[in-house]
């Protein structure tokens, strides 16, 4: 019996496909028209019974989803657990590619993405959707479910640039898109989504309706949920808060009378570190904007991760905290003076951060008045220096006012002027600087920077200055150098012939170094005001004249005759009477003991310069 197989395969859920089998097997058996006919009717018959049956099972098995996605819900607390399952739970349930979720913005008109599921499209992920725009601002905007076959051909939506790229970027086709609801407010959208043509039909839009308003509802239970715990854990705070706040009271008010006294009592830097200690334990340094320490309570080498924190404040000029280390900015209006850090492993309440940012306040005020002591110094410094230079006549009264600022204008001074490059004003402070800690004077004189120190060779000073004030301008100097100078009179002297020792190395492009007149050769002569010529000839032609003098040779005759022949060794030779080889041999022991470089034009004039000088020199 037809009915009987069909029954058959229906009880043991066949394949549509198989659903052929009985009138194939009729028609190969060679049954009659009636008889094939009443089986076609079963047949159909049959698979509409099983189409419902299978719809059944399939709504079964949705609802059976919904209940536990509900009850999943339900038992969430977190409100991100609980967007995470809704997307998820989605997706199942329509079995699409992808699946997201978008919530208003209590701020702005638009809709932005919360939670994505499947999605591979960073672009996607990251747009924002105005209310009325697209599919889903069209969505939240009139909380009606929409949905499109295909999304770029659907001119339902208000397509922008901006969302049909990131759908594009995510290679989205099919949308479904329904409200989620809280009375008659919509917070949010859900989204189910395939990157091919599918349609989605009412099924599939009521069921993520259905899911769409359970999810709103635990949504919702799971905010309120979360702000009573919130509420709970902020009373126990505060009770912590208040137990712990008459602590910090005292120890703020600690703080304040001893950062109180080291101003009162015109502490330093030190002072303030020390105190800070006291109240908030840890280890203090106190950095300038180079990173110099200006204060320690310990030599301890510094910490990883400091000086990234230092360069943090420096560029947000904000107090900034880190693992073991919290940094306050020292500032004066909008100058920043350094930093105030404080390593300590027990992290910094608010009470402490403000103890911390107070103490910065008067390491500035500290530093500030500090340096106000320093710029009137240097002022007088500049001041007496200047007269020195302009008046040295007026010796009793100089001498007077170098005593009141800690200079012995009658000790031996080195005289320095260098040439000013860069910052002209970081130049004159590093200069003054320098020599106030020396008991020196500088100032900047006629445009040049005029730096006098005691008890210094000349050169040595040069070198000094040029490193130290290069160092604050980002270049060495150029610097010519005088001296010994004692008095008045002879500093100023000894001025003029240190800028005529700049010029010439300015004139010579030895741009960077630092000279005297000794160290300029021939030059040297002509700019010095006390030349030694005696010196100059020994510290060019000496290893000659200790050779001549030590074996009986004549390679100063020779070297006098080769100048006099004008370079011929023929020449030289016969006016020595010596072969042409002996005098090759002689001016290759002179290379030996002058060096290669002897017979280039410029040293060679030095040299013939200095025979020459040593001729007249001799009795």
């Amino acid at each position: 019996m037809p009915a009987l197989e069909y029954l058959t395969l229906l009880a043991r859920e066949a394949a549509a496909v198989e659903f052929e089998g009985p009138l194939v097997a009729a028609r190969a058996a060679g049954a009659d028209p009636a008889t094939l006919a009443e089986l076609e009717r079963a047949r159909t018959l049959a698979l509409q019974v099983r189409a419902v049956l299978e719809s059944r099972r399939r709504r079964e098995s949705e609802l059976s989803a919904l209940f536990q996605t509900a009850g999943d819900l339900a038992s969430l607390t977190d409100v991100d657990e609980v967007l995470e399952a809704i997307v998820h739970r989605s997706r199942q349930l329509l079995h699409s590619d992808v699946a997201y979720l978008s919530l208003n913005s209590d701020d702005a008109d638009d809709t932005y993405m919360r939670v994505t599921d499947g999605c591979t499209s960073a672009l996607f992920r990251e747009v924002r959707l105005p209310l009325g725009a697209g599919l889903g601002g069209l969505v939240a905007q009139t909380a009606t479910p929409y949905a499109t076959a295909d999304y770029f051909a659907d001119e339902r939506f208000d397509h922008t640039d901006g969302i049909d790229s990131a759908v594009a970027d995510e290679g989205l086709t099919s949308i479904v898109g329904v409200p989620l609801l809280l009375g008659r407010r919509v917070i949010g959208v859900l989204y189910a989504a395939n990157r091919t043509v599918r349609p989605f039909g009412r099924a599939d839009i009521a069921l993520l309706g259905s899911f769409a308003a359970h999810a709103a509802v635990a949504i919702d239970n799971a905010r309120l949920l979360s702000e009573t715990q919130q509420a709970l854990h902020d009373l126990r705070v505060a009770s912590e808060l208040l137990r712990a706040r008459t602590v910090s009271v005292e120890r703020a008010a600690d703080a304040h009378d001893r950062l109180t006294a080291v101003v009162v009592q015109g502490g330093d830097v030190d002072d303030v570190a020390r105190e800070v200690r006291a109240v908030l334990g840890g280890e203090v340094v106190m950095v300038d904007t180079g990173g110099a320490v200006l204060a320690a309570t310990s030599s301890s080498p510094a910490p990883a991760g400091e000086a990234a924190l230092l360069r943090r404040v420096a560029d947000s000029s904000r107090t900034v905290t880190a693992d073991g280390l919290c940094a306050a900015p020292v500032v004066a209006g909008a100058e920043q003076l350094g930093t105030l850090v404080l390593r300590r492993e027990e992290p910094l309440d608010e009470a402490d951060r403000r103890i911390l940012e107070r103490a910065a306040l008067v390491t500035a005020l500290v530093l500030l008045f500090r340096r106000g002591v320093a710029d009137a110094e240097a002022r007088l410094r500049g001041e007496l220096l200047e007269d020195v230079l302009a008046a040295p006549d007026r010796d009793p009264m100089l001498r007077e006012r170098a005593r009141r600022v800690g200079a012995d204008l009658d000790v031996p001074h080195a005289v320095v002027v260098a040439e000013i490059a860069g910052d002209r004003t970081r130049a004159a402070h590093a200069a003054v600087h320098l020599a106030s800690g020396r008991r020196g004077l500088a100032a900047v004189h006629e445009g040049r920077l005029v730096v006098v120190l005691p008890r210094l060779e000349p050169r040595a000073a040069a070198a000094l200055v040029s490193e130290e004030v290069g160092r604050a301008v980002g270049r060495p100097l150029t610097a010519g150098a005088a001296g010994p100078a004692a008095g008045a009179g002879a500093i100023a002297a000894a001025r003029a012939e240190a800028g005529r020792c700049l010029d010439a190395l300015l004139a010579l492009g030895r741009t960077g170094e630092v000279a005297g007149a000794a160290d300029l050769g021939f030059v040297g002569l002509v700019l010095g005001e006390r030349s030694d010529v005696g010196a100059h000839v020994r510290a060019v032609l000496g290893p000659v004249l200790d050779y001549d003098a030590q074996r009986g040779t004549a390679l100063l005759a020779t070297l006098r005759e080769y100048f006099a022949q004008g370079g011929s060794l023929g020449r030289t030779g016969a006016a020595l009477h010596v072969h042409t080889n002996t005098v090759t041999q002689r001016l290759e022991r002179v290379t030996q003991l002058l060096g290669e470089g002897w017979s280039a034009p410029g040293r060679q004039l030095e040299v013939q310069l200095a025979v020459r000088l040593h001729d007249l020199l001799r009795p």
